[in-house]
């Protein structure tokens, strides 16, 4: 099965700076199991919207899988 490639909005990357580093890596452990199946145990949808969420601890990771194209955007970590 082909990898997902991962995109993040710029507002990730403020999210990011703010995180402890910890935190942070394990945050980017599982958006890493993201590109391999978005599609993960655990993974919530959003009532009537594309997004889905999954959980790192204390931290949400809100993402959109565009289908096809087999990209993530990863829209908010927080």
């Amino acid at each position: 099965m082909a990898e997902y490639k991962i995109f993040f909005r710029d507002s990730v990357s403020k999210n990011f700076k703010k995180t402890p580093k910890k935190d942070l890596q394990k945050i980017l452990s599982k958006i890493k199991k993201l590109s391999e199946d978005p599609h993960i145990p655990g993974r919530k949808k959003l009532t009537g919207q594309e997004p889905s969420i999954i959980r790192q601890e204390n931290y949400r990771i809100l993402y959109s899988n565009q289908g096809k194209q087999l990209t993530i955007w990863v829209i908010k970590v927080g």
